[in-house]
């Protein structure tokens, strides 16, 4: 695995190429690491996030690629600066003491080997936040093994149980059985969601599914999958923040917010279904004011 970037298979594109040589996949990176941001962030799930922010950092690139990416110059632009691991591992250290909850590792899929090895450093320096991998769910079990004894909350998008819909909007047609993969093996590390006294996460699996326009029985075909093979031990995530930009005038059918009854149909089902440990958001989220800016804070 350290060094399995000379022919790069990390993920499920398995692209072969050499990104030790400066060549690129369809991540858009090479071997060094680019990260846009790091910083403490206070919009994810409130036993992520809670009072005092997650340490978010953002890393460049995306083995996926979605056209409906709501941090679109992140991922298919590849902004960011270049780091070290000493100085990623240095990151991690001042996000703790600005009081960050968690280290919250941002779309870190295509840089998990070298990502690991900073995580294993600052946890024998003294680190004492938990590790929150915030992925794309498009991995493999093998990627996802190299966390085991590291991670101590996976922040998991569930994005597609509907192939079709996978190849269209994000490449990725296999999408449906490399999250349910992945997602086996998140929960084999992390069986049991535990909580500290403020109601902070401190282990555990989330699973998101963003609902998007048109697809409500996506979503639910996503929320039979998580609750009826994992029930309570997972907690789910339904976001309504779908957000449509100018580019996908392209594929006019999920250019538009989701409606309300498109969501609370989402919501109605999971709850006729039984789930209780899920999380919902309300309101209106779905801006691009909500995207951070990639300036390379705190890198």
């Amino acid at each position: 695995m350290e060094t399995s970037m000379e022919n790069c298979r990390l993920c499920p594109r398995q692209c072969g190429v050499n990104r030790n040589a400066g060549q690129k996949g369809v991540c858009g990176v090479g071997s060094e690491l680019y990260i846009a941001r790091a910083a403490l962030h206070f919009w994810e799930e409130p036993c992520i996030s809670g009072k005092e922010g997650s340490g978010a950092v953002f890393f460049s690139g995306c083995t996926l690629k979605c056209v409906f990416c709501q941090n679109y110059e992140l991922s298919h632009q590849e902004v960011g600066k270049r780091v070290s691991l000493e100085r990623l591992a240095e990151i991690f250290f001042e996000l703790e003491a600005q009081g960050a909850n968690n280290i919250n590792l941002v779309t870190p899929d295509h840089y998990i080997p070298l990502i690991a090895q900073a995580m294993e450093r600052s946890r024998v320096q003294g680190l004492k936040i938990p590790f929150v991998i915030n992925c794309s769910g498009y991995e493999t079990t093998e990627l996802i093994r190299r966390l085991d004894g590291l991670a101590d909350i996976y922040l998991d998008d569930f994005k597609y149980m509907d192939s079709a819909k996978a190849q269209k909007y994000s490449g990725a047609g296999d999408y449906p059985e490399r999250a349910q993969e992945s997602l086996a093996e998140m929960v084999r590390q992390c069986p049991e969601p535990v909580f500290d006294e403020r109601g902070m996460m401190q282990k555990g699996v989330i699973v998101r599914h963003l609902l998007m326009p048109s697809m409500v029985h996506n979503a639910e075909r996503v929320v039979d999958y998580v609750y009826d093979r994992y029930g309570d031990q997972v907690y789910l995530s339904l976001m309504h923040q779908f957000t449509p930009f100018p580019r996908l005038e392209k594929w006019p059918e999920i250019n538009r917010r989701v409606t309300r009854r498109e969501y609370e149909r989402l919501i109605d089902y999971a709850l006729e279904k039984g789930v209780t440990n899920a999380f919902i958001q309300e309101g209106s989220v779905a801006k691009e004011s909500f995207v951070p800016k990639w300036d390379a804070e705190g890198v």
